[in-house]
C-alpha cells in the first residue's frame, strides 16, 4: 500500500515538497527525507529523498574511512597496512644508507683536511697550527723569502715529504707545473709626503712558470729567482700548482681507493697596502676513478650498489603511494564541497578543505624526492663518475631528517603522544607573527652592530658573524667573552658597545624570549583546557559524526573508496545499498 501511495502522489505536489525541503534550514545533516510520510516507507519505496539519503550515508562512510588510522582501516575493510610497513622499511633503509655514506664521506673530508694541513707546513715558512689568521710578513725581504721557500719546497717535495705525491705537468703557464704570478695596478704612484697619488686601477698580471727537475718534457721556464715584485703598486702574489695523491684508507670500508688531484694556491695579499702582507693557502680537491685499480685479495663487490637500488625502489613506491593518497584527498575534498554546494546550498570553509590535504604525506613526498636524488648521486660517487659529496650529504641528511620527523604522524594516533603536534599546530600562527615582529628588531641590532662595532670587535666583522654572535647571546653563550674582546681604542665606541650589548641582552632574554615561551605555554594550556570544555565542531566533523558505524561493523567492506564523485558515478555497490536500505 505504501508503494502504491507513493506511486500515485501528484507530480506537482512532489515538486513543491522537494522545493520546500531544499529551502528549509538544515539543523542535522542527513536527517531529512523527501516527505514526512516517506520517512516511514519501507526500503525500496522511498522516492528521490531515499536515494539522496543513501548517497549521503555513503559519502559519510567514505569520509570516515578516509580519516581513519591504519589500524581502523584494517578492521574496517581487512586491508593490510602496506603503506605503514613500507614507511617502516624505508626508515631502516634510509638510515643505514646514510650511515654508510657518512663513513665514506668522513674519510674523504679527513683526507682532504689532513693534506691541507700538510701543505701548509710544507710550503709556508714558519707556519704553526692555528696561525692561519695571523700569518703575515712585513718586509720586502720576507716576501721574497716566503716565495723562495714555497718554490724550493715544491721542487724538493719527493725528498722531503712523508706522503706520496706526484707532480702535474702541462696544466699551467707555458705548460709549466707551477706558476708564480703578481697582480699590480697598471700605473701607481703614491707620495704620502705631498699627499698625492696617481693610480690607473686596471690590473696587470705577470707570471713565470717553474718546472721540477723530473719534468718528462724537460721544460725549463725562466728562473723565479729573477722575478722582481713591484711593491709600490702590488696587489697580490700567487703561487699555484697541482699535486696528485691516492686515498688508500678507503680499503677499510671495502671500497676501491680514490685518486685525488689537489690544486694548491698560495696567496700573499697586499691589496690593503698597510705594510702587512697576509699569507694564506687554499686547497681544492677533485676526485676521479683510478686507472687499473688492483687490490690483492679484494673481489669487486656490488653489495652497496644493490642496496642503493633497493632504497631507490622503496622510495619510488613510497612516492607513488603517498602521491596517490594526496590525489584521493583532493578528489574527495571536491566531492564533499560539491555535495554541500548542490544538496545543502552551503559553502565549505577553508579550514575544512585543508583537512583533506595531509601535510604528512607532502612531507614524505619531499623526503622521497630528496632520497631518490641523493641515492642517484651516491651511485655516481661510488662508480667514480661524480664527486659531489657535499650535495649528496645534504640531500641524504635532509631526507633522513624528514623521514624520522614523519614518524610523529603515527604517534599522533595515540592521544597521549599527540600533545606535541596539537600544541605546535595551535601555537604556530601566533609564533610566526611574533617571530616576524622580533626579527625586525633583531635585524636592526645586526646592522647597527656591524657598522659601529665591526672595526673594533672580531665577532662583528660581517653580518653573518653579527647574527651568530647575537643569537649566541640570546641563548646565554659567550657573554663575558663578547664584552671582554671589545677593543678600547675608541672610548666613544666602547661606551656605545656597553649600551648596545646591555640593551640587546635585556630586551631579548628578559622580554622577547620570555614572551616566546609564554606563547607556547599558552597554547599548551589552551589545549588542556579544551579537554574540559565543549569542543568546537566543524561542519566536516558534524557531517562525519552522523555516521555511527564502527570500523568492525562490516559496512565498510563493500565500500568503494575510489575518488569519484557520487553525482557522476556509482558511490556504493549493491551490497552497501542493501545494507543502507535495510537500516533505514
Amino acid at each position: 500500500m505504501a508503494s502504491a501511495g507513493c506511486g500515485q502522489c501528484n507530480h506537482q505536489d512532489s515538486s513543491d515538497s522537494e522545493r520546500d525541503r531544499l529551502l528549509t534550514s538544515v539543523t542535522r545533516y542527513g536527517s531529512h527525507s523527501c516527505s514526512n510520510d516517506d520517512s516511514q516507507a519501507p526500503p525500496g519505496v522511498g522516492c528521490l529523498g531515499s536515494q539522496q539519503h543513501e548517497e549521503e550515508e555513503c559519502l559519510r562512510r567514505k569520509l570516515k574511512y578516509f580519516f581513519m588510522s591504519p589500524c581502523d582501516k584494517y578492521h574496517a575493510k581487512g586491508r593490510k597496512p602496506y603503506k605503514l610497513v613500507l614507511q617502516m622499511l624505508k626508515i631502516i633503509f634510509v638510515t643505514v644508507q646514510l650511515v654508510l655514506f657518512g663513513l665514506s664521506n668522513q674519510m674523504v673530508v679527513t683526507f682532504k683536511e689532513e693534506n691541507t694541513v700538510s701543505f701548509k707546513h710544507l710550503f709556508l715558512k714558519d707556519y704553526s697550527d692555528g696561525a692561519d689568521d695571523t700569518l703575515a710578513v712585513y718586509t720586502q725581504s720576507d716576501v721574497y723569502s716566503q716565495i723562495d721557500y714555497a718554490i724550493d719546497q715544491y721542487l724538493t717535495l719527493p725528498q722531503t715529504t712523508v706522503g706520496r705525491y706526484a707532480y702535474v705537468f702541462g696544466q699551467q703557464v707555458n705548460e709549466s707545473a707551477l706558476y708564480l704570478c703578481q697582480q699590480y695596478y697598471k700605473k701607481g704612484s703614491i707620495d704620502p709626503a705631498n699627499d698625492t697619488f696617481n693610480i690607473d686601477p686596471r690590473v696587470i698580471t705577470d707570471c713565470v712558470g717553474v718546472n721540477p727537475m723530473t719534468s718528462p718534457r724537460g721544460l725549463a721556464g725562466p728562473s723565479y729567482k729573477n722575478f722582481t715584485l713591484k711593491f709600490h703598486k702590488l696587489i697580490n702574489v700567487t703561487i699555484t700548482f697541482q699535486l696528485k695523491a691516492i686515498n688508500i684508507q678507503t680499503i677499510i670500508n671495502n671500497e676501491i681507493p680514490d685518486c685525488y688531484t689537489f690544486t694548491i694556491t698560495i696567496v700573499l695579499d697586499n691589496k690593503a697596502h698597510s705594510g702587512k702582507v697576509r699569507i694564506s693557502l687554499n686547497n681544492e680537491a677533485s676526485i676521479k676513478e683510478c686507472k687499473d685499480p688492483s687490490v690483492s685479495g679484494h673481489a669487486e663487490s656490488y653489495a652497496r650498489l644493490a642496496f642503493d637500488v633497493i632504497v631507490l625502489v622503496v622510495c619510488v613506491l613510497s612516492l607513488l603511494l603517498c602521491g596517490r593518497s594526496i590525489l584521493r584527498g583532493v578528489l574527495l575534498q571536491q566531492e564533499f564541497v560539491q555535495y554541500f554546494r548542490t544538496q545543502l546550498c552551503r559553502s565549505v570553509s577553508w579550514a575544512d578543505r585543508m583537512e583533506f590535504i595531509n601535510g604528512w604525506y607532502i612531507l614524505l613526498v619531499v623526503s622521497d624526492m630528496l632520497t631518490i636524488a641523493g641515492s642517484c648521486i651516491k651511485i655516481g660517487i661510488e662508480s667514480k663518475n661524480l664527486s659531489s659529496y657535499d650535495v649528496c650529504g645534504i640531500l641524504l641528511g635532509t631526507s633522513t631528517l624528514l623521514v624520522w620527523v614523519g614518524v610523529i604522524r603515527y604517534l599522533s594516533f595515540f592521544q597521549k603522544y599527540n600533545i606535541l603536534i596539537v600544541t605546535l599546530r595551535a601555537a604556530f600562527p601566533n609564533v610566526i607573527r611574533f617571530i616576524c615582529c622580533a626579527a625586525v628588531i633583531y635585524l636592526g641590532y645586526c646592522f647597527c652592530g656591524w657598522i659601529v662595532l665591526g672595526p673594533y670587535h672580531v665577532k662583528f666583522r660581517s653580518l653573518s658573524m653579527v647574527s651568530e654572535c647575537l643569537f649566541s647571546l640570546i641563548n646565554g653563550d659567550d657573554m663575558f667573552v663578547t664584552f671582554a674582546e671589545m677593543q678600547q681604542s675608541s672610548q666613544l665606541v666602547w661606551l656605545f658597545s656597553q649600551v648596545y650589548l646591555y640593551t640587546f641582552i635585556s630586551l631579548f632574554i628578559y622580554m622577547v624570549l620570555s614572551l616566546f615561551i609564554a606563547l607556547i605555554t599558552g597554547a599548551y594550556e589552551s589545549i588542556k583546557q579544551q579537554t574540559l570544555e565543549p569542543i568546537h565542531i566543524t561542519d566536516l566533523q558534524a557531517f562525519i559524526a552522523e555516521c555511527t558505524d564502527t570500523p568492525s561493523s562490516g559496512k565498510y567492506r563493500g565500500l568503494d573508496t575510489s575518488p569519484c564523485s557520487a553525482f557522476f558515478c556509482c558511490c556504493c555497490d549493491r551490497s552497501v545499498r542493501a545494507a543502507v536500505g535495510g537500516n533505514y
